[in-house]
């Protein structure tokens, strides 16, 4: 058999894997309640240790436990979460009104209701996805807690003595200084059999976002505590799933209220006949690009780059400086509308005639003329996670009806702008892509971008150009995949969440229900986050930093050259 038919087997196994996963999740949210330890819990357990993905690096591995697999699913799931018993997924269901206090993880933006010391809530608007999301991540911490419980007891189950130290430092009874925090590192690693080193470097990545975390101390103390409690006295852990999220499920409910409160925000500003050019980006960039020179005169030369000013800003030390721009981005024709749907996405509106008042000094050379004339107005959408994508932006592109009457917005372009892992390159390149693939299925959408991969070269960063792949999930892409999306006659150059789905919303919008112009310009194009095919080089591994300024900042110049140039 050559190389070819071995990774394609390989790649097959994997995918049966992902299948059975997700068939099985789903059929969980229906029926409503299981336990990860009976018979459904294991079918999930089972085919993630046979997928084996990158992001969860030796979770199969049983006499280590996973350190970067481990701190990044604690940065996505809500302070607390390892003390629990009981998990409910749930809908918006009004616990915030109720008065409970609303716990945000410190790397994913969702409502969690802790209810009492054993039971924690997480509301779930994003769709499927996000349900696919939690599952997996709770998975993995339950094999990791079943290692740390036999790490912690000896031959006779009885609690080995660093355990007992463990305990004392998790509880508050010893407390952490300068001179025993060394040992107490030692302690803890033996309890994850791995190196003081590897242990110390964990606790100070989770230091970095202290306060939405309990520490590695606490989170490896509750995990192995519940799992022996689970395997000596039956203490069963249960995930549960609310009957109004299940019936929510599939329905475009927070995605119509936030696209009818964008339109409603068009209408009262008189807004709605402009042309319309939608970004879908991060919060910073555009606001940055157009506002930062004109904000921050007395701050910087006219010389210095949009990169170097960007990079200025990013650095936390910074916030007064971040905090002005925003106040005069916000006195110059910006408007922010906060998210309130349930969504978790906010969106930012840019009109560009307030531009023409302030001077000639912009780090993107703007076409005055044609902004006159034109009129152009840019709305500008955080961030969707999966699924969410194809809700959203579907709603945003459908008519509004106001009073009778049904009102189309004048769309004239999407600009997609987002984080991807990289197949031919490292962190900070770019990829263009020409089309987007989805995973698990025959559906296909060429894409007429009117980037290419031209527009970015002679910067000092690598550009790939092809097809990407838009994957169920990120947490369960693993090397046998994506290496035959990579190798293979798809020649795949990066994979996401959510390309297929935005480019659904859009040729439905555009090609069947005649919504949408099909004069719309198009634009994609991706910074990579993480190589999944190199280790030490997935998204577990840590945050880009300073390396994404470069690429985010030239993708959004880019993008507002071709509508302000």
């Amino acid at each position: 058999m050559d190389y070819n038919q071995i990774a394609l087997t390989r790649a097959r196994v994997s995918r049966t894997a992902i299948e059975k996963l997700y068939v099985e999740m789903r059929h969980l949210v229906n029926r409503g309640v299981y336990k990860p330890w009976e018979s459904s819990g294991k079918v999930i357990r089972d085919a993630l240790l046979s997928l084996s993905p990158e992001i969860y690096g030796s979770m199969g591995d049983a006499e280590k436990v996973e350190l970067n697999g481990l701190v990044y699913v604690i940065e996505r799931l809500p302070k607390g979460i390892e003390a629990c018993r009981y998990i409910r997924l749930i809908s918006e269901e009004g616990f915030e009104d109720a008065g409970f206090e609303v716990i945000i993880p410190s790397a994913r933006r969702r409502n969690c209701y802790r209810i009492d010391e054993e039971r924690m809530y997480i509301e779930v608007t994003r769709g499927r996805s996000e349900i696919y999301d939690i599952l997996t991540h709770l998975t993995f911490l339950f094999i990791e807690a079943d290692k740390i419980r036999q790490h912690a007891l000896d031959e006779n189950g009885n609690p080995i003595q660093e355990w007992k130290k463990l305990r004392k430092i998790a509880l508050g009874k010893t407390k952490l200084t300068e001179e025993n925090q060394k040992v107490a590192y030692a302690y803890l690693s033996v309890i994850l059999g791995r190196t003081a080193a590897e242990t110390q470097h964990a606790c100070e990545r989770l230091v970095k976002t202290d306060g939405t975390n309990s520490g590695l101390f606490s989170v490896v103390y509750w995990l192995g505590k519940r799992a022996i409690e689970e395997a000596s006295d039956h203490y069963d852990r249960e995930i549960s799933f609310s009957p109004k999220l299940a019936e929510r499920i599939g329905h475009h409910l927070y995605g119509e209220r936030w696209a009818n409160g964008i339109k409603e925000h068009l209408l009262t500003q008189q807004l709605a006949h402009r042309p319309i050019h939608i970004i879908s980006a991060n919060m910073h960039s555009v606001m940055t690009s157009l506002y930062a020179y004109p904000a921050l005169k007395l701050n910087f030369n006219k010389e210095n780059p949009l990169e170097e000013v960007a990079r200025e800003l990013s650095r936390p030390s910074n916030e007064k400086l971040r905090d002005q721009v925003k106040s005069f981005a916000m006195a110059n024709g910006m408007a922010l509308l906060e998210e309130h749907y349930g969504t978790h996405i906010q969106v930012q509106i840019f009109d560009s005639l307030a531009l023409l008042g302030l001077g000639e000094d912009f780090h993107i050379p703007i076409d005055r003329k044609r902004i006159e004339q034109e009129k152009p107005l840019i709305v500008v959408m955080d961030y969707a996670f999966g699924e969410q994508a194809y809700e959203t932006l579907d709603e945003l592109l459908k008519p509004y009806k106001n009073k009778g009457e049904e009102i189309s917005l004048n769309i004239a372009s999407i600009s997609i702008m987002g984080k991807a892992g990289i197949l031919h390159g490292g962190k900070g390149d770019l990829m263009v892509p020409t089309a987007h693939v989805f995973e698990g299925t025959a559906d296909n959408y060429p894409i007429e971008n009117e980037f290419s991969k031209e527009d970015f070269e002679g910067h000092g960063l690598k550009v790939a150009e092809g097809p990407m792949i838009t994957v169920l999930g990120t947490s369960l892409q693993n090397r046998d995949i994506l290496a035959y999306f990579a190798k293979s006659s798809w020649q795949a150059i990066g994979l996401e969440m959510e390309g297929a789905h935005y480019q659904k919303a859009i040729q439905a919008q555009v090609k069947i229900r005649g919504n949408v112009s099909g004069k719309v310009a198009l634009r994609y194009a991706y910074y990579a986050s993480d190589n999944p095919l190199v280790t030490g080089s997935t998204l577990a591994s840590g945050s880009l930093g300073e390396t994404g300024v470069k690429p985010t900042y030239l993708i959004t110049k880019k993008i507002l050259e071709k509508i302000l140039g």
